[in-house]
């Protein structure tokens, strides 16, 4: 296989050229995207060659203690902006969130690292770092997704919970419904990517192996078993953040608590005052 070929400075302006075409959009439907278009590609051009630079040292260095430390920062990120993006609070549900995505890179890598590629060297940074960044990069979104929805089901659908719980005095049984709704709006998206993938898109590692130089029939082997890691880490985050949050979600007496701000000026107009939690 040939050498993958160099991309210069100018070409690289060149190929940003292309943003021309959204740019021209906005402009004609006055759409107030254009700042946030600049902001954007500045910071990812940023944070790419930061990025870059850290991975190159980290990459040379290759201490199974700074491997697992920019994984635990990785955890600790996702964890933040899936608490900002839902909107609740972070003191409270932040370190359930960074438990379930730790947990969850510990099987996820003992499994596809120790056991399916069997890496002499556990903590190679070359397969430590970017597939626990791909597992947990992908998991952020639908993890934002499914617990959306589960939060918001509670809030706005108590009357079902309460109703399941008083027929069956079971907790367990009466947040089924709600993780079941998480379950299927969370990972749907990931399945039908998965479906279509080789027919109507060919995934980002699959084709930067074979520009980097592998052989198709290699790289397709390692997407394949990256997206296995990918659906199962996303499982395994999403359920256990619901799991370890259950622990703040419900009072003694399997109360639902004030989830979000607006629930919190609901009890307060009913009762004068907001529960505590």
């Amino acid at each position: 296989m040939n050498d993958t070929a160099e991309i210069g400075i100018l070409n690289l302006m060149l190929g940003s050229a292309i943003l021309i075409v959204p740019l021209m959009v906005f402009l004609y439907y006055r759409i107030r995207l254009v700042k946030d278009l600049f902001i954007s590609v500045f910071r990812m051009i940023l944070q790419l060659f930061l990025v870059a630079l850290y991975l190159e040292l980290i990459f040379d260095m290759d201490n199974p203690w700074i491997n697992s430390l920019w994984v635990l920062i990785m955890i600790i990120v996702g964890a933040g902006t899936a608490v900002s993006r839902i909107n609740i609070n972070w003191r409270l549900f932040l370190v359930p969130f960074m438990l379930a995505g730790l947990l969850s890179m510990v099987i996820i890598n003992t499994f596809f690292l120790g056991v399916v590629i069997r890496l002499d060297y556990f903590f190679d940074a070359r397969y430590f770092i970017p597939i626990s960044g791909m597992v947990l990069g992908n998991s952020i979104n639908h993890n934002i997704v499914g617990l959306t929805a589960y939060f918001e089901g509670l809030s706005d659908r108590r009357e079902l919970y309460y109703f399941i719980l008083t027929n069956s005095g079971s907790r367990k049984q009466a947040i089924r419904p709600y993780i079941q709704d998480a379950l299927v709006k969370g990972l749907n998206p990931l399945l039908a990517t998965m479906s279509v993938i080789g027919l109507i898109s060919l995934p980002g590692m699959m084709t930067g192996q074979i520009l980097g130089g592998s052989s198709p029939v290699t790289a397709i082997k390692y997407q394949v078993m990256i997206m296995i890691a990918i659906f199962a880490g996303c499982t395994l985050i999403l359920i256990m953040s619901i799991l370890y949050s259950n622990f703040f979600v419900f009072d003694d007496y399997d109360n639902i608590r004030p989830l979000r701000q607006k629930d919190r000026l609901v009890n307060r107009k009913k009762y004068g005052t907001g529960p505590s939690g």
